[in-house]
């Protein structure tokens, strides 16, 4: 496989995977749905492979090295602010909210850099993970609701 299309397979699996989730938060009503986790994952996997392939033209030249790991690292840190932007704390009622949504944005993009990396089962099993986490924290609090309620 021509490696433009391994890449353009590494974005779509990322996009997928991360519209998943994003469906999930949508279905919730949460802060950010669909089309941030989409967005989010597809972005996060297209800087990974800019970073480890978008500068073979300089690497290959003698004397010149490049840290590929410091987009991911960049990555992380302006994700924070994204997911920063979905937490708000509500004074009259004394609660934060959001940090779950920030949490998923977080992770939705860590699963954009591994489709990046080419780690599609690593991707895939860490998506798996999320929704089993978000539904089945949403499953345990409801039954623990009407037990508290009865």
């Amino acid at each position: 496989m021509d490696l433009t299309w391994e890449f353009v397979l590494r974005i779509f699996v990322a996009a997928l995977l991360g519209g998943v989730i994003g469906l999930e938060r949508e279905y919730r009503a949460k802060e950010a749905g669909f089309r941030t986790h989409f967005l989010v994952a597809l972005g996060s996997a297209l800087f990974m492979i800019v970073s480890a392939y978008g500068f073979e033209d300089i690497v290959s030249q003698p004397g010149h090295r490049l840290d590929v790991s410091r987009v991911a690292a960049q990555v992380v840190s302006g994700i924070g602010f994204i997911g920063a932007g979905t937490i708000i704390f509500h004074k009259s009622e004394n609660v934060v909210r959001g940090l779950t949504t920030a949490a998923g944005v977080w992770v939705t993009a860590a699963i954009g850099l591994a489709c990046g990396g080419g780690m599609y089962v690593l991707s895939i099993a860490s998506t798996v993970m999320v929704l089993f986490g978000l539904e089945a924290f949403n499953y345990f609090l409801h039954k623990f609701d009407r037990k508290r309620k009865s």
